[in-house]
């Protein structure tokens, strides 16, 4: 697009100039490909338009949130209804009762539900949980995993000090060997263990927990009388309707949710097990939209939409069928395409791209076509891909990877 024209690039000379570094978080555009827009204006199902107007197929969902589409009609519909009576009151509305009562006839680990707004409010109320209920500090974490966006679990160094995270002990995800070794040095100030729902760290191959990781994990905790606690912000929901570990055959003590719980409304929960009600009692959690009544009529529909119409094996099969379709391409092409994942949570690498000039090219060149994928973070399908969105995915794909291909 001509530069006079190009309105995102306004939009980032104005929010440096007001914004510190111009973005924030995960989302920043310099962490991507140059090419990549920064600024969305509209979504409708699963597409996004820019705000220079281009239109995208979209495998982000928002990053996760919206796993129903975006304006999913039911969802809009809940949400509307709730802001005409009001959202933040003087106290909750009906809606937190409605949604506590959903989530533990939904979440088969579930006797109680808490509610804040974003993921991070949700796994750090779980530590603080675990740690009320048992008298104990160390809290194991798996090398590399990201919880959220505050010290004591943040990637980030500035500002975090050393005692910020003075009580993690660090294991390997799906080494069990590294997590009984975890375990012995936490001696008997175990207070919790917390796994994400699959390692999916940025930039590598995602890899799905082994049954026999998920239940030594689950001994381990019982044995010690200390909370397993999964962290199922960026996977819930859209694995198995009532937690992603559900597929490994185990069931936490505490989970956290967020991202997709409403649809793309703001919201995250905490679901537990009696063993941790009295203490979910006992800490001091607040904030001041926290109550607020239009994402929780929001989260009602989308969670009974995603179980009344079996959303979890939609997405799993349009998952499949653009894993299938892609590789199929990639491999007819001598390209060495290495996909990862759930089917409907993948993520794209090429053997042998540790500079990424493969996959930024793939990916820049589906962007320019129409396709928004991301080169390095989990994407995210939605109830909304069809099986003719997806086909149209795969015409746009075979395209790039061709023009990839002779580039290299």
């Amino acid at each position: 697009m001509d530069g006079a024209n190009d309105y995102d690039m306004e939009l980032r000379r104005r929010a440096q100039a007001v914004i510190p570094g111009g973005m924030w978080g995960h989302q920043h555009v310099q962490r991507l490909p140059e090419g990549y827009p920064q600024y969305f204006t509209r979504g409708k199902g699963c597409r996004t338009w820019d705000a220079n107007g281009r239109g995208y197929i979209d495998y982000m969902c928002a990053w996760g949130p919206m796993i129903l589409g975006y304006q999913d009609p039911d969802v809009e519909a809940a949400a509307a209804r709730q802001r005409e009576m009001g959202d933040g009151l003087n106290g909750p509305t009906p809606a937190l009762v409605d949604l506590a009562e959903l989530m533990v006839e939904t979440i088969p680990h579930a006797d109680w539900a808490l509610f804040s707004k974003n993921g991070t409010d949700a796994t750090t109320a779980c530590v603080t949980i675990a740690r009320a209920g048992t008298g104990r500090r160390k809290i194991l974490v798996a090398r590399g995993a990201y919880h959220g966006a505050i010290p004591w679990c943040t990637p980030s160094v500035a500002g975090v000090t050393e005692e910020d995270r003075a009580h993690l002990i660090q294991y390997d995800y799906n080494d069990i060997a590294s997590l009984e070794a975890a375990v012995d040095q936490a001696g008997q100030d175990l207070a919790g263990i917390i796994v994400s729902a699959f390692k999916h760290d940025v930039g590598k191959e995602h890899i799905l927990p082994t049954r026999a990781f998920a239940a030594r994990a689950r001994e381990l905790a019982t044995q010690a009388d200390a909370a397993l606690i999964v962290d199922d912000v960026r996977a819930g929901f859209r694995l198995h309707i009532g937690g992603s570990w559900e597929l490994v055959g185990v069931r936490a003590d505490l989970s956290a949710w967020s991202k997709a719980i409403a649809n793309g409304h703001a919201l995250a929960a905490v679901t537990g097990s009696d063993r941790f009600r009295k203490a979910a009692t006992e800490i001091y959690t607040t904030g001041s939209f926290w109550t607020a009544g239009v994402s929780m009529a929001a989260a009602i529909a989308t969670i009974t939409k995603l179980r009344d119409t079996n959303g979890v094996a939609h997405m799993e099969a349009m998952g499949l069928r653009l894993r299938e379709g892609l590789q199929k391409q990639a491999d007819s092409l001598g390209l060495k395409l290495r996909q990862s994942g759930p089917v409907q949570m993948p993520v794209f690498l090429f053997e042998g791209d540790d500079d990424r000039r493969i996959g930024n090219r793939f990916c820049l060149e589906a962007l320019a076509r129409g396709v928004f994928f991301h080169p390095v973070h989990t994407m995210f399908l939605s109830t909304a891909h069809t099986p003719a969105i997806i086909d149209e995915t795969l015409e746009i794909s075979a395209e790039a990877l061709r023009a990839t291909a002779n580039a290299l």
